[in-house]
C-alpha cells in the first residue's frame, strides 16, 4: 500500500499499474462478451482493484482476478454459495450467472447479479464522514434480515480464534480473548454495502460464520465520525452490542480495522477507532 493512498484514503481504487487496469478491462469486456450483455456506466474498482464492476443492461458484471495458487476458496466462492445458501428474506442481489477462466499467471471469475437501482449509502469508501438520516423501516429491514442470516448453518469461517491469539496484543493491548458464541454473518457490513431504502445487502464474498457482535461492531466503527448515527446503531442494536457477547464481537471488528489502520487505510478514523476501543477494553490502545 502506498503513502498517496493512505493520504487519499481511497479504499476502492484502480489497479497503480496502467498493464494491470488494461488486463482487467479486457477480461470485463471478455466476459460481458460470454454472458452476451453489453457493459456500460462508470467502472466501479474493488479493494486494491482486485475486482471491476460495471452495469450491464439490467444486470451488474462483477469480475475478480488473483495468482494462479491463490485462487479458490472461501472468498472467490463466496457469492455463489450466498445465493444458494442465504434465504430470500435476506435482501442482496440474485445471481444469474457465474464463469471462470484462467490466463498464463491469473485466475478470473465473472458474476452476473441482478442490478440494484438503489445507490449504496456510501461510495469509494466504507465509512460515513456525516452523519445520514435513514428512516425507521431501514432500520427494522436491516434488523430483519441480520437476524435471518444469523440463522443460516454453514461451515464458511470469516473469522478466525487463531487471528484474535495472535493480534489482540498488538492492536488492543489486551490478552486475547475467546470466541465463545459464533453466528451466521456478513463479514463486511459497512456502508458502501447497505443501499438506502430499500434495503439490499451487497458484496457477499466474505460471509460465514463470524463473532456474535462483529458485524455490527463493524457497521458502529465505521459510523464513529457520525455520532448520531452511531448512537442510534447502539441503541437499534442494544440486545447485541450490550452483551458479554456482542462486546468480543466488536472489539475483534475494531482489532481488524486498527490492523487496517496501521498500514495506512482510513488516517482519519484511526483515532475514532483507538477511542472506542480503549473505552471498552479500559486500556490504551498500542501505538499504529
Amino acid at each position: 500500500m502506498t503513502v498517496e493512498r493512505a493520504v487519499r484514503e481511497a479504499v476502492f481504487v484502480a489497479p497503480a499499474e496502467r498493464g494491470d487496469r488494461e488486463r482487467m478491462r479486457r477480461a470485463h469486456a471478455a466476459a460481458a462478451r460470454q454472458f452476451q450483455v453489453a457493459a456500460s456506466g462508470p467502472e466501479v474498482w474493488g479493494w486494491q482493484g482486485r475486482t471491476l464492476g460495471r452495469r450491464a443492461g439490467d444486470c451488474w458484471l462483477r469480475i475478480v482476478s488473483a495468482e494462479m495458487d491463490k485462487a479458490g476458496g472461501r472468498l472467490w466462492e463466496g457469492t455463489a454459495t450466498a445465493d444458494t445458501h442465504v434465504p430470500p428474506s435476506v435482501p442482496r442481489p440474485q445471481l444469474r450467472g457465474v464463469l471462470d477462466w484462467t490466463s498464463p499467471d491469473v485466475a478470473y471469475r465473472a458474476e452476473l447479479t441482478e442490478y440494484v437501482p438503489v445507490p449504496p449509502v456510501t461510495s469509494g469508501t466504507p465509512a460515513l464522514d456525516q452523519d445520514i438520516a435513514l428512516p425507521d423501516s431501514w432500520w427494522a429491514e436491516l434488523k430483519s434480515a441480520l437476524d435471518a442470516l444469523a440463522t443460516v448453518p454453514t461451515d464458511r469461517e470469516s473469522v478466525r480464534q487463531n487471528w484474535v491469539d495472535r493480534n489482540f496484543r498488538r492492536f488492543l493491548g489486551i490478552d486475547p480473548v475467546q470466541i465463545r458464541e459464533t453466528t451466521t454473518g456478513h463479514a463486511d457490513l459497512h456502508w458502501a454495502n447497505l443501499t438506502r431504502a430499500p434495503l439490499i445487502i451487497l458484496d457477499w464474498e466474505n460471509w460465514g460464520r463470524l463473532p456474535v457482535g462483529y458485524d455490527l461492531g463493524l457497521l458502529h466503527a465505521y459510523s464513529l465520525a457520525a455520532p448520531a448515527t452511531a448512537a442510534r446503531i447502539r441503541r437499534e442494536f442494544a440486545y447485541v452490542l450490550a452483551t458479554d457477547a456482542g462486546r468480543t464481537g466488536e472489539l475483534v471488528a475494531l482489532a481488524q480495522l486498527l490492523q487496517a489502520c496501521s498500514r495506512g487505510v482510513h488516517p482519519t478514523l484511526a483515532p475514532l477507532i483507538a477511542r472506542r476501543a480503549q473505552k471498552l477494553t479500559h486500556t490504551p490502545v498500542p501505538t499504529l
